[in-house]
C-alpha cells in the first residue's frame, strides 16, 4: 500500500482530487499553495488502483523536476530507487534501463518525445500522466505528442494537467485541453473560501519612471525615421492610421509579401525590406524605452553586422547616424535609464530596513541582468544572477544558485525567463519588474515567485508614456480575462466547449 508522508492535504486539494480520479483534468491554482501535491495524490491512489503500473510526470525543466523528486521522496513510501529523474543529459541506452526499473519517472517533455519517438520506451504500463506547466501543451510542443503517444498505448489512461495559467484565450485553453484529451476543469483564485486562508498576502506596486530629457529626444530621433517610413507603407496598399500600427501588424503584412514573393511576385521584395527596417525600428525604441542605452548601442553594433538590405538602409540614415553617436555620448558621460537609479533605490532601501531580505528581480535580457549585477555590486549588495541554459548557465548551475539564494546570505537574485516557472524560491519577500511583460502567462509566473511563506510586495517599473504601460495593462487584462473564462469553464458541459467554433 503506498501512502502519503509528513504532510497534511488541504480540503480544497482533497476536493479537486475526487474530480481527478474519474476525469482527465485540467487544475489552474495559484503558484505556491499545491498544485504538486494535488499530483502527488492522485499518483498514489492510481498506483493503489493498479499496483503494476507506473507514473509519468512531464516538467520543463530539470530543476523543477528535482523538485518533484524531492517531493515524492520526501512524502510518500515509494522506494526512492524506484524515483527516477530523466534528462537529456542521461546518455539514451543508460535511460532505457533505468526505465525498466522505475515506477515514478519524472522527465522534461523533449527527452520522452525523443525515446518514444526512437522506440526505447512505451507507456503501456503508466496508470497517470502529468503535465506540470501544462500551458505548454498547445501547437507542436513536446508534451502534446508524449500525451498523444499516452492516449494510444496507455491501458489505464488518466491525465492530469497543472498550470497557474493555461492562456488568456479561449482558444489558447482549448488547445491545450483538446491536445491533452482534458474533460474537466478546477480552478481555485487566491479569493475563493476555500483557498484565502492559504494565500500570502501580496501588495502590488507600480512606480512610474520618466525618461531624461536626453534619452527622449534620442527617442525622438529615431521615432521621426520610424514615422517617415510607415508613410511608405501606402505605396504598397497598407493604409491603417500610422497611429495605429504595431508590430503585430507588421509582422502579419511581412508574413503576408513573404507568401505573395513564393507565388513569383517580385514587387514583394521591397514591401519586405520595408517591413523589417520598420522592426528594427521599432525594437530600437522599446530598448530606449525600456532597457536603456547599453542594449541599445549593442544592437547598433549588431546592425553593423548585418549584412541585409534593411540594415544596411538604416545605418545610412543620417538621423540614426546621430542617434547612434548620441547615444555613445551618454554613455560615456554615465547617462543610462533612470530604472537603474530607481531599482538601487529600492533595493538599498529595504536592505536597510531588514538586513536579511531575499528579492527577485525580473528581466527579460541577460546583458539587463548583468547591468544590475554591475550596480549593485558597486554599493556592496549582496547578489547573484539565475539564467538559462542558453545564457551560459547549465541546469545544475541554475539547480545551486537557487539553493545559494535560499541558504546564504544573499539578498537579490536577479533572473531572466528561467526563473519564471514552479520553481520554489523560498524566501522570496519582494518581486521586482524591471520591465513589464505583454503576457499573461508570464504576469502569474512571475507574481508567483514571491509570498511562498509570508507577506510579500511586488514591484512593477514603468516607464511612463511608453509601450511599458501598454505592456502592463495588456497582460493585466488578459489575466482578468483568463480567469473569467475558466470559472466558466468549470460550470460548462465541456465537450460543447470544445466543439464550438
Amino acid at each position: 500500500m503506498f501512502e502519503l508522508r509528513n504532510i497534511e492535504p488541504r480540503e480544497f486539494q482533497l476536493s479537486i482530487l475526487e474530480t481527478c480520479k474519474n476525469n482527465n483534468t485540467l487544475v489552474v491554482l495559484p503558484t505556491g499553495i499545491g498544485k504538486t501535491l494535488i499530483s502527488l495524490l492522485l499518483a498514489l491512489e492510481r498506483l493503489n488502483k493498479f499496483p503494476e503500473s507506473k507514473i509519468l510526470i512531464l516538467s520543463p525543466s530539470k530543476p523543477l523536476s528535482q523538485q518533484h523528486i524531492n517531493t515524492f521522496k520526501q512524502n510518500t513510501n515509494i522506494n526512492e530507487s524506484e524515483i527516477l529523474l530523466l534528462t537529456g543529459a542521461i546518455k539514451a541506452d543508460k535511460r532505457k534501463e533505468l526505465w525498466q526499473n522505475a515506477k515514478v519517472v519524472i522527465a522534461t517533455p523533449q527527452t520522452i518525445q525523443k525515446d518514444l519517438e526512437n522506440n526505447r520506451i512505451n507507456l503501456k504500463d503508466f496508470s497517470l500522466l502529468v503535465i506540470d506547466e501544462a500551458h505548454h501543451s498547445r501547437q507542436n510542443f513536446a508534451n502534446t505528442h508524449v500525451a498523444k503517444s499516452y492516449f494510444e498505448h496507455a491501458l489505464n489512461q488518466r491525465i492530469l494537467a497543472l498550470t497557474a495559467s493555461p492562456g488568456g484565450t479561449l482558444d489558447k485553453i482549448k488547445d491545450v485541453m483538446k491536445n491533452l484529451n482534458l474533460d474537466a476543469v478546477e480552478i481555485r483564485s487566491e479569493t475563493d473560501f476555500d483557498v484565502r486562508n492559504y494565500v500570502q498576502k501580496r501588495e502590488i506596486e507600480m512606480i512610474e519612471i520618466n525618461l531624461q530629457e536626453e534619452l527622449k529626444d534620442l527617442h525622438s530621433k529615431i521615432k521621426n525615421v520610424y514615422l517617415n517610413k510607415v508613410q511608405d507603407l501606402h505605396k504598397i496598399g497598407f493604409n491603417k492610421p500610422s497611429n495605429l500600427i504595431n508590430k503585430k501588424d507588421l509582422l502579419l503584412l511581412q508574413q503576408q509579401l513573404r507568401a505573395k514573393l513564393n507565388l513569383g511576385d517580385k514587387s514583394s521584395f521591397y514591401g519586405i525590406s520595408l517591413t523589417a527596417q520598420l522592426l528594427k525600428l521599432d525594437y530600437m525604441l522599446e530598448l530606449l524605452e525600456i532597457q536603456g542605452l547599453k542594449p541599445l548601442v549593442k544592437f547598433f553594433e549588431k546592425l553593423k553586422e548585418d549584412k541585409s538590405k534593411a540594415a544596411g538602409i538604416i545605418l545610412n540614415n543620417k538621423e540614426i547616424k546621430e542617434a547612434i553617436d548620441n547615444a555613445n555620448k551618454l554613455i560615456s558621460n554615465n547617462i543610462e535609464h533612470p530604472k537603474f537609479e530607481k531599482l538601487k533605490e529600492i533595493i538599498l532601501d529595504e536592505i536597510k530596513i531588514n538586513p536579511g531580505i531575499k528579492i527577485i528581480v525580473f528581466a527579460n535580457y541577460r546583458d539587463t541582468v548583468d547591468e544590475i549585477l554591475n550596480l549593485l555590486k558597486k554599493f556592496d549588495v549582496k547578489c547573484m544572477k539565475l539564467i538559462g541554459q542558453k545564457s551560459g548557465l547549465t541546469q545544475k548551475q541554475q539547480i545551486n544558485a537557487i539553493k545559494e539564494f535560499e541558504e546564504s546570505d544573499l539578498n537579490v537574485l536577479a533572473c531572466t525567463q528561467v526563473a519564471e516557472e514552479g520553481l520554489n524560491l523560498l524566501g522570496g519577500k519582494i518581486v521586482v519588474f524591471f520591465e513589464a511583460i505583454p503576457s499573461e502567462l508570464r504576469l502569474v509566473q512571475r507574481m508567483g515567485r514571491v509570498a511562498r511563506l509570508q507577506a510579500g510586495k511586488i514591484i512593477f517599473l514603468i516607464t511612463k508614456n511608453t509601450r511599458d504601460e501598454a505592456y502592463f495593462w495588456s497582460s493585466y487584462q488578459k489575466k482578468k480575462k483568463m480567469k473569467k473564462t475558466l470559472y466558466g469553464l468549470k460550470e460548462k458541459n465541456i465537450n460543447e466547449f470544445l466543439s464550438e467554433k
